[in-house]
């Protein structure tokens, strides 16, 4: 063995020559069989071999230096960036600004008009017919429904047939009267007449011309017609008094006839007021009867008066206490996606209503604890006609608004309680033990800003800030900071454990997009 590898290095020339002879080709392209069976014959072929795994040695040796040197670079970068972020706490900021902040309240609930009726029936009877359907719009004094009327209308044909006999009766009466002072002024001829004849009768009697029977027949004649014509004015007083009688006869048939007619309107539905159809409980052809509202059969449909639309929401009893009467409002329906109606709050009721059932907790007599809402009206400055009763709704109340107000993002205010006296970021020293029965200092409500110390690195400091009114996503700064002032704003959990004066450093990493509806 030891021969054959002496051998192998004594002719390496040999061997590499060898190797070429045998790679080589003759020029017709076919390889040497002759000088490569010399050669096995020969024991060099395994010469060959040692040599070629020599040469693979040294090229893995390289390879793996090459790849050691790469790890300890890469080692000694990550230990060096480990070592420069070491004791620094990472943090998203940002700065004070100066904008526009309202503060919102929210409600759900329904579209209702201010006016809506139930248009009852006022007499019993079958619906013969009906002039609108639901959803129509109509106006004040439009008939809507017509009900059977057949004895209605008997009774006015009737009514009308007795006053037209009483008028008759009136005229034949007047008529009467009239002859009765005809005859009157007859009588009252004749007894002038008869008057006449008795005073020439007397002075001829006195004077012995007239005999005492022409005489007695002057008297009796004149006593006659008196009487007549008292007769005559007892005739004409009781025509008058007939006459009177039949008009008053015609008044009765009159008001009767009113009550009839009345009772005939009563068979027509009309419409009290300009507005849209709601409901339709009753079909044409069905019995309706008379009774108080909510009465099966009593109602023949519901009006609505969308002239003046309101937005009947609830609001949640933590926010009722900022909502007042006047407030804007925007209102949305939720039918009518993309579009935003303008309106006012009108009524903001003081009764608490139990969220799960809507009663009001007077009325309620269990005395089970839940949340409660209150009602709150919200009137539409323009009403529109795509609105229809009892759609949902949604309004977002303005109880606040204030223009170019320094704010900041809400969830970098934050808690914390004053470190004890002694104590100091990055110093240890003993602190005092604490006084026995000594309660712990409140927390204070603030942020932590950005501040750089003296070897200009950056630490968290807790500024303690006063706020005003709260915006969506902000919240007013009333003092304790200023426009421009950096923040800490997260994260979360970071900023609830921060301490005074920490070693922090931004996050410049971008945070993840935020996943849309409908994308996975």
């Amino acid at each position: 063995m030891a021969q054959f590898a002496s051998a192998g290095v004594s002719n390496w020339p040999r061997d590499r020559g060898c190797r070429s002879s045998i790679r080589e080709r003759p020029a017709s392209g076919r390889p040497n069989f002759g000088g490569v069976l010399s050669e096995l014959s020969q024991g060099r072929l395994r010469k060959l071999e040692i040599g070629e795994t020599w040469e693979q040695a040294l090229h893995m040796k390289k390879i793996l230096l090459i790849v050691l040197g790469v790890l300890m670079v890469a080692g000694l970068v990550t230990f060096y960036v480990v070592k420069q972020q070491s004791g620094y706490t990472k943090v998203l900021t940002s700065k004070l600004v100066k904008q526009d902040l309202s503060t919102v309240v929210s409600g759900t609930g329904q579209i209702k008009p201010t006016t809506i009726v139930n248009v009852g029936a006022n007499v019993m009877g079958r619906v013969t017919h009906f002039y609108v359907k639901e959803g129509d719009l109509v106006k004040k004094g439009q008939t809507v429904a017509q009900i059977e009327n057949v004895q209605q209308l008997a009774n006015v044909s009737g009514q009308e047939a007795a006053i037209s006999a009483a008028k008759t009766d009136i005229n034949s009466f007047i008529a009467a009267e009239k002859t009765a002072e005809a005859n009157v002024e007859r009588a009252k001829a004749d007894l002038e007449q008869k008057k006449l004849d008795w005073d020439r009768a007397q002075g001829l009697y006195q004077a012995g011309i007239m005999a005492k029977q022409d005489f007695d027949s002057k008297k009796a004649a004149y006593d006659t017609d008196l009487a007549t014509v008292a007769q005559m004015v007892a005739q004409l007083n009781q025509a008058r008094a007939q006459t009177e009688s039949a008009r008053g006869h015609l008044q009765t048939q009159v008001a009767t006839l009113r009550a009839n007619q009345d009772m005939l309107d009563k068979t027509i539905a009309i419409a009290p007021f300009s507005g849209i159809v709601t409901n339709m409980p009753v079909k044409e052809g069905e019995t309706v009867v008379t009774g108080i509202q909510n009465t099966a059969g009593s109602t023949l449909m519901t009006l609505a008066d969308m002239s003046v639309i309101t937005a009947e929401v609830k609001v949640d009893e933590t926010d009722i206490v900022n909502v007042k009467v006047g407030q804007p409002a925007d209102v949305t329906v939720d039918a009518i996606p993309g579009k935003v109606y303008k309106g006012h709050v009108t009524l903001v009721g003081d009764q608490a209503l139990l969220r799960s059932s809507g009663v009001a907790t007077s009325q309620s007599t269990t005395g089970t604890e839940e949340a409660k809402d209150f009602k709150v009206v919200v009137t539409l400055d323009q009403p529109s006609d795509e609105l229809r009763p009892g759609l949902s709704t949604t309004a977002k109340i303005t109880t606040a608004h204030k223009n170019g107000v320094v704010s900041l993002p809400i969830q970098a205010l934050t808690m914390h309680a004053p470190e004890a006296p002694g104590s100091s970021s990055g110093k240890v020293e003993a602190a005092s033990a604490p006084t026995p029965g000594a309660k712990p200092a409140p927390e204070q409500q603030g942020v932590f800003v950005i501040d750089k110390d003296s070897h200009g690195k950056l630490r968290a400091k807790f500024v303690p800030v006063t706020t005003g009114i709260t915006g969506a996503t902000d919240i007013e700064v009333l003092s304790g900071l200023n426009e421009g002032t950096e923040v800490v704003t997260g994260p979360y959990k970071t900023l609830r454990g921060l301490k005074d004066g920490s070693l922090i450093k931004r996050d410049t990493a971008k945070p993840p997009p935020t996943p849309t509806p409908g994308n996975s």
